[in-house]
């Protein structure tokens, strides 16, 4: 079963590591978002495509699902020292990737073609896809002005409010060949329980990407239980964004191409025919058994 991810840097990742323990990595592709990348700190900073890549090496912090596990922080501490405004934590191995896909950029290859690098060297055996070649930005109006998304989750831990949700590009972003084949050439497609309005939405934004999900099987997971996200700050994004901030709201974002919608059994607000399974991916086994319920469940379909 060959089997493609739209996935952000926390909630699907969570899914992933139960489906590698159904399906040999080499059937799964994953379509990351890109849209909070950004230059900073003299590299190129990529935080779900790593945290993807970590995963499928084995190199993941799963304590804090980003970063190296054991990385140390040794330049991240001198440049504090050299007195560099310094808000984003990176370990000394997670830098060095930064580093090594900013050369590659500036050399001029794709982010596609540099994650494909990056991939191999880490002994990746799944293919990780960034949505779009091009440069996305998802910056957050707050009541202090117009800041990178980064900045607000990061430097401000989301304690600030915010007005608007903005999607920033020079010209309107398209889905990668890569990602177009891999949905196509998938048996089933999984938007796991990423943030809808950052994660998710800037991979439903580029161009060929809604087209070809309503070509194929597709579940969708909510990252809501009632109207508080499992993690992260879905709920206010979600408000910003002018949806509601619960499975519906998900669901309203997603009904066009979902065959099949899976919220928490714990959720107190229903959707109609959707699935409930236990979507707190607290461990492993629970991942596990998750990825159990979505197979059986879409085995009839395929």
């Amino acid at each position: 079963m060959k089997i493609t991810f739209l996935s952000g840097g926390t909630g699907t990742p969570k899914l992933i590591r139960g489906f590698q323990k159904k399906i040999p990595d080499e059937e799964i592709s994953v379509i990351v978002n890109t849209a909070e990348d950004m230059w900073i700190y003299g590299s190129h900073l990529s935080p779900d495509i790593d945290t993807v890549m970590y995963l499928f090496s084995g190199l993941l912090n799963t304590n804090t699902w980003w970063g190296i596990r054991g990385d140390t922080t040794v330049t991240n501490d001198f440049l504090k020292e050299l007195g560099e405004d310094i808000y984003l934590t990176l370990g000394d191995k997670d830098r060095a990737v930064n580093i090594s896909r900013g050369r590659m950029l500036k050399e001029g290859l794709t982010l596609t073609q540099a994650t494909k690098e990056l991939c191999k060297k880490i002994g990746v055996r799944a293919d990780v896809i960034p949505m779009t070649n091009s440069e996305v930005t998802t910056q957050i109006l707050t009541e202090k002005g117009l800041i990178h998304f980064q900045e607000y989750w990061v430097r401000h831990r989301g304690n600030i409010g915010i007005k608007k949700v903005i999607r920033s590009f020079n010209e309107k972003p398209k889905a990668t060949e890569e990602a177009l084949e891999a949905i196509k050439k998938s048996d089933l497609v999984i938007i796991g329980p990423s943030n809808p309005v950052t994660s998710i939405s800037p991979i439903l934004e580029c161009e060929g990407i809604k087209e070809a999900l309503k070509e194929k099987i597709v579940v969708s997971v909510s990252p809501f239980i009632g109207d508080n996200p499992i993690s992260g700050p879905a709920k206010e994004l979600m408000e910003a964004w002018g949806m509601p901030p619960t499975s519906e709201g998900t669901y309203s974002l997603y009904r066009d191409f979902t065959n099949v919608f899976i919220q928490d059994i714990r959720d107190n607000i229903l959707i109609e025919d959707a699935f409930r399974f236990d979507t707190l991916m607290i461990n492993e086994k629970v991942s596990e058994a998750l990825a159990d319920e979505i197979i059986s469940t879409v085995r009839e379909l395929i």
